[in-house]
């Protein structure tokens, strides 16, 4: 069985839609937020802030995201590639 679809990955406006997602919840304006500030040591975010952060994305985007991700989600382009990972195994 061979899949004609192309996928595509996150594209431009998922990408913004992630950023002010991280940026809403962990009360940042997103001009200081950068794809690789750290949440917690550049933004002083909080473990409960992660977790509201996966919620949200699965709400947001339609996606699931296990638990044992929370731990590589620490900026914006490895919350990014989680999301993509997620997106791809829908």
């Amino acid at each position: 069985m061979t899949d004609s679809t192309v996928r595509a990955g996150v594209d431009d406006a998922q990408r913004a839609k992630i950023k002010d997602i991280v940026c809403e919840i962990l009360e940042i304006d997103p001009s200081e937020m950068t794809d690789t500030s750290r949440f917690k040591e550049d933004h002083d975010a909080d473990s409960l802030g992660a977790i509201e952060i996966l919620s949200a994305l699965e709400r947001e985007l339609n996606i699931e995201i296990e638990q044992e991700q929370l731990a590589r989600m620490v900026n914006i382009d490895s919350v990014v590639a989680v999301v993509d990972e997620a997106l791809a195994a829908r």
